[in-house]
């Protein structure tokens, strides 16, 4: 079996949430509003053993894949993404983005479904398209390759933070426990933070004031509307948490 791709630079797959490794979240924190995501795999799912690899298991059932994410509305562009469809920031664009439509939080075998271009998009996949992908192997995978080695590398900041705050926070995992009984599993969106604490030798106040003021401009954007009142919310808390951090960075001077 194989599959045929090529981007038609439609800028279709520039919106909304996407996923970073942490090393992006910091480089992009001065572009993107920043949150970390937990979600629930279950036990069966294809992506069970990497995530837990890559991630942690939260029980005998479950796996969670904890990403840090550019936190941004479905209707809203990604604020890279140039007037006519392209990427801005091309050589510096986030792994994630470089690996699309392929992703390595899953298995090179488990791909071809990726492959077939989402409602509204307009990837060509016609036989004028070159073969990207056979029989279950991604056939330029230096992205991939890339992108995978990075969460590797990552996976023991990811875990000790996840340990961490599962220990401090107790009705986490009764969250966490209810989303994982959803059929397709559940997500959470948590502060980011807490996560780069665990990251050693970064200037925490310095992302502080980079990701205020993207925090600042994204609540003034926002529509007065129901459908962004959890945004909101989240944006409003994470500003509280900036400032917070920047009042006590100046308390250590």
């Amino acid at each position: 079996m194989e599959r045929r791709f090529a981007c038609t630079v439609c800028g279709k797959c520039c919106y909304g949430w996407l996923p970073l490794s942490i090393s992006d979240a910091l480089s992009h924190a001065h572009r993107f509003p920043l949150a970390v995501l937990w979600g629930t795999v279950r036990q069966g799912a294809k992506a069970f053993d990497l995530t837990e690899k890559l991630g942690i298991r939260l029980d005998k059932k479950t796996a969670l894949r904890i990403t840090p994410i550019a936190y941004l509305p479905p209707s809203f562009q990604c604020p890279a993404l140039g007037e006519d469809m392209r990427c801005t920031i091309h050589e510096e664009k986030p792994v994630r983005c470089r690996t699309m439509p392929f992703s390595a939080d899953r298995e090179m075998s488990d791909q071809a479904d990726l492959l077939i271009p989402r409602s509204g998009w307009l990837c060509n996949t016609q036989p004028d398209a070159p073969v990207v992908y056979r029989d279950g192997n991604i056939l330029d995978a230096t992205d991939f390759n890339r992108e995978r080695q990075v969460l590797q590398d990552q996976a023991t900041t990811i875990q000790s933070y996840a340990a961490f705050l599962l220990k401090s926070a107790p009705s986490l995992k009764a969250q966490l426990d209810k989303q994982a009984k959803r059929p397709a599993g559940g997500q959470i969106v948590l502060k980011i933070l807490p996560l780069l604490r665990k990251v050693a030798d970064i200037d925490l106040a310095y992302f502080a004031a980079r990701q205020a003021l993207v925090l600042k401009d994204i609540l003034a954007r926002l529509p007065e509307t129901p459908e962004f009142n959890e945004y909101r919310k989240n944006y409003v808390d994470g500003l509280e948490e900036m400032d917070r951090m920047l009042i006590s960075a100046k308390g250590t001077i």
